[in-house]
């Protein structure tokens, strides 16, 4: 049974000891390596057997992204960070700072509608600079590696996507009749 959402994420919070320990280590040439070739295939297996609760990622929570493919229409399910911004969830195309965006960032913009975590939800491209920077603010908490993904993919050409999840407004039930 998949989960009803994705759980809460709060970015208000600093990193602590084992979360900035990962980030660290989420730097190192063999996690990069284990993270673009494993688990980006192993994750969304992982999430959805254990309900959202185990993936590589460890100490920093990730959920499945379902998007449908850009040309083929065909679903697609990748595993990513992400962080809550009151009712909207945030994910970063980040790519650990490679000097393309992934794949399943041209298929949310070919088709907006993507289910997270379970949940429906229409992904919006943030493009406000300072919507941006408060994000980012935030993003590094969740994930203090970030920072440096920025950097590699700067160094490149590429400004890193920010994309906020809207859920879908389930409709209210009908009144019953008095």
């Amino acid at each position: 049974m998949p989960p009803a959402g994705p759980r809460f994420v709060d970015a208000t919070r600093p990193p602590g000891r084992f979360r900035r320990a990962f980030g660290a280590f989420a730097l190192t040439r063999p996690l990069l390596f284990f993270s673009r070739h494993v688990s980006w295939k192993l994750d969304p297996v992982l999430l959805r057997l254990t309900r959202g609760r185990v993936g590589s990622t460890m100490f920093v929570r990730s959920a499945v992204l379902e998007t449908r493919g850009a040309r083929t229409g065909e679903r697609r399910r990748n595993a990513v960070i992400y962080w809550n911004d009151g009712d909207r969830i945030t994910i970063a195309a980040s790519q650990a700072g490679s000097p393309h965006n992934p794949a399943w960032y041209y298929n949310l913009l070919a088709n907006p509608e993507v289910t997270f975590g379970g949940a429906p939800m229409t992904a919006v491209v943030v493009d406000d600079d300072n919507d941006r920077e408060r994000l980012w603010t935030l993003g590094d908490r969740v994930f203090p590696a970030f920072a440096t993904y920025r950097e590699r993919a700067g160094s490149a050409g590429r400004t890193i996507p920010l994309i906020q999840l809207v859920p879908e407004q389930t409709p209210a039930p009908p009144l019953a009749p008095l």
